[in-house]
């Protein structure tokens, strides 16, 4: 929320204040006001842990390329020993290093992808979080635009479909806490 929609929150409160009967929509609006606050936080926060999941599946990918990089190294490095197998014994022994070399990294590899895939997976799950509190804070924000209406035409109908705005916002916002971890 903005400064100078505080500020209009507040001049629309005292022009409430003087007409008892729009007290409760004054109050609506306070309690709107409010719940986009709390919204647009835990909308940014969730963002921001998209990100952080983003950045550590794109180093864990990193890794995973780095690694299968190395084992073709090892193994081409394996294969031109082998030629040299045949006559010297150290490069037999050199070529045995690199082969076991070769099968660990080969090993980790699949750590590394799976890694990689469960960090995707955490990006996609803040993503569909976050998604669903941008538009729970922005039936929030209707809501709290559409009831202030009523302080301006008197007509008791803004007030109930701004609720209605945002009760939709709301409901939005806590089917967060049903996506799964």
């Amino acid at each position: 929320m903005e400064p100078n929609e505080a500020q209009e929150l507040q001049e629309e409160h005292e022009q409430a204040s003087k007409n008892p009967s729009l007290r409760p929509v004054s109050f609506t609006m306070s309690v709107l006001a409010v719940l986009v606050a709390i919204s647009t936080v835990l909308g940014h926060r969730t963002h921001t842990e998209a990100i952080l999941a983003q950045a550590r599946a794109s180093d864990q990918w990193n890794e995973y390329q780095a690694k299968k990089i190395r084992l073709n190294e090892t193994q081409l490095t394996s294969e031109m020993l082998s030629v040299l197998a045949a006559h010297d014994e150290n490069a037999k022994k050199l070529q045995d290093s690199y082969r076991a070399h070769a099968a660990k990294w080969s090993s980790d590899l699949q750590q590394e992808e799976d890694k990689a895939h469960e960090y995707e997976s955490e990006v996609r799950r803040a993503e569909r979080k976050a998604n669903r509190f941008d538009l729970g804070e922005a039936l929030l924000e209707i809501g709290l635009v559409v009831t202030s209406i009523t302080l301006l035409t008197r007509q008791r109908v803004y007030w109930y479909l701004g609720m209605g705005f945002g009760i939709a916002g709301l409901a939005i916002c806590v089917t967060v806490l049903l996506l799964h971890q």
